[in-house]
């Protein structure tokens, strides 16, 4: 694979850019930065809470094993 050399030379020129543009205006920075807090912490209430559900629905389905255990054993009595 050929890369052209002048590439590089125009990815350090748009990273120069984007930190000089950064240094202008903190608040863009700011923001970035809060809307990937934002998204991470999304992503980490999703999970807690995908793991919480799995857990009630196996304790539930636990709970309605041993029901079905003890309905099993029940007597029906015969009518007269």
């Amino acid at each position: 694979m050929i890369m052209n050399p002048g590439a590089i030379e125009e990815g350090g020129e748009t990273a120069r850019s984007v930190v000089t543009a950064f240094k202008d205006r903190p608040m863009v920075l700011a923001l970035i930065i809060m809307n990937f807090a934002l998204i991470g912490f999304v992503y980490y209430g999703g999970v807690a809470t995908n793991t919480q559900r799995r857990e009630s629905l196996r304790m539930y389905v636990e709970q309605m094993r041993e029901i079905e255990q003890l309905l099993a054993r029940c007597v029906v009595p015969e009518k007269p």
